[in-house]
């Protein structure tokens, strides 16, 4: 299909910064990992020894991993072929493993494919296994990368003085790079809490309770084994109690977690738009584009008005997953498949943003004559230093001194502070010391 007819930009304007997602999260992708799922479990039964399935060797059963790790999107289609007749996707997938056994001779133990088990067996650990890889190989390195460009930034202006401005006002002066060391710091927080939440599976049969398992091989302990299989096979963490389908709480606080960081992204992208607006930075050029269709001058802050857009659309999915996933009618209703099968949009539109804000900080031109020329038009913020120090000193009333200088008055500079300092009653010393504090100087250690 053009990419001109796609209805999601996902699949269409952006497809070329999505397309490393299509493994995991397209409706191919959801395919092969559940014939993963079914595969894997087949041979954990045999890995357990049930009588029926001892006469097959193990090498037979291996075998049937070439059909995962060579599963095509022809195999795919047949599936879909299969899932014409059947109506449901999950029998679909159950039929094609029993023709590609019989193609290897393992007649005999066709009906142990997806023994005992409900759809959401497979869907509660395939889904789960998507999204972890998918979040591992493409959405965390290009995470990561977005932060080692923000740490590398953050150095390189470490020692650049820059005005602070709380509330919109001029404020205590800062340094740039702390400045930028504060989202690296944020950031890397909440990837850590969403690292120590585990990705959850379920897998327990049509209610949760093993009831097939138990009733067929009643002298088998069936929860050890689904832990062991969920836990140890998959590489997920089985959750139990259930009812049919996983309940979805850890899969909420990974949303939530991955909501936080596109949080702070987005807080990001307003202060470097600020700061551009401010003309602190400007903006490399590129031979050919255009800002505006009737100001030929424009440069704009594109970059991070895409990133803000995407990342907005991510949140608004993932508190949407996070909120609904977790509510179930009684044991099950049908409500969690059509959601579960979206988890792909947010992560898609949150890559599209990492693209953006990376290609927009390589673009910033940083204008240290503005940023000095913001300082020394702004001489107040010294004030704050200047009373303290006389705090020290056992001034009388050094906070409303300075207030009555500086608060709603006219123009403040470098002189206004000399007259100031000179009419104070303290030692020489000290006025040396209160004459030393200036705009640029006046940053504490980031």
């Amino acid at each position: 299909m053009s990419s001109l007819l796609a209805i999601s930009p996902i699949d269409g304007r952006y497809a070329g910064k999505t397309s490393d997602l299509q493994p995991y999260f397209s409706e191919y992708a959801l395919i092969r990992y559940r014939v993963l799922v079914e595969i894997k479990y087949l041979q954990a039964l045999h890995e357990l020894g049930l009588p029926q399935l001892t006469g097959t060797n193990a090498s037979q059963l291996r075998s049937l991993d070439e059909i995962h790790e060579n599963f095509s999107e022809a195999d795919a289609a047949r599936i879909k072929e299969i899932e014409r007749t059947t109506n449901h996707d999950v029998k679909a997938v159950e039929y094609f493993l029993k023709d590609e056994m019989k193609a290897r001779g393992l007649e005999d133990i066709l009906e142990f494919v997806h023994f005992g088990l409900t759809s959401q067996d497979i869907n509660n650990t395939a889904i789960p296994l998507s999204l972890r890889d998918g979040l591992s190989s493409v959405l965390y390195p290009e995470l990561q990368s977005l932060l080692k460009e923000l740490e590398q930034l953050a150095e390189e202006w470490a020692a650049i003085p820059m005005l602070a401005k709380t509330h919109g006002q001029p404020a205590s002066p800062t340094l740039l790079g702390k400045e930028f060391r504060v989202w690296t710091a944020r950031l890397r927080e909440q990837i850590r809490q969403i690292d120590q939440t585990p990705v959850p599976a379920k897998f327990g049969g049509a209610t949760g309770n093993m009831n097939a398992h138990y009733v067929t091989f009643p002298d088998y302990d069936w929860h050890a084994f689904a832990n062991q299989f969920v836990n140890e096979d998959l590489g997920l963490s089985r959750s139990y109690p259930t009812t049919q389908i996983e309940h979805y709480d850890n899969l909420a606080a990974i949303f939530h977690g991955l909501e936080r960081v596109n949080t702070i992204l987005i807080d990001l992208c307003r202060d470097v738009w600020t700061y551009i607006s401010m003309e602190y930075f400007g903006q490399r050029t590129i031979a050919g584009e255009v800002g505006s269709s009737a100001m030929p001058h424009k440069v704009n802050p594109i970059d991070f008005e895409n990133a803000e857009g995407n990342l907005g659309l991510a949140n608004a999915l993932y508190a949407h997953l996070a909120a609904k996933l977790p509510v179930s009618r009684l044991q099950r209703d049908l409500t969690d498949s059509t959601v579960l099968r979206n988890i792909g949009s947010p992560v898609a539109h949150t890559l599209i943003a990492l693209k953006a804000i990376k290609k927009g900080l390589s673009k910033l031109l940083l204008r240290e004559d503005k940023l000095a020329a913001d300082l020394e038009a702004n001489w107040m913020v010294v004030a704050e230093g200047i009373q303290n120090i006389l705090r020290r000193e056992g001034y009388p009333e050094p906070y409303e001194a300075l207030k009555a200088l500086t608060r709603g008055q006219g123009q403040i500079n470098e002189q206004t502070f000399r007259d100031f300092i000179a009419e104070l009653k303290v030692s020489d010393e000290v006025k040396m010391e209160l004459a030393a504090v200036r705009p640029e100087t006046y940053v504490g250690r980031g």
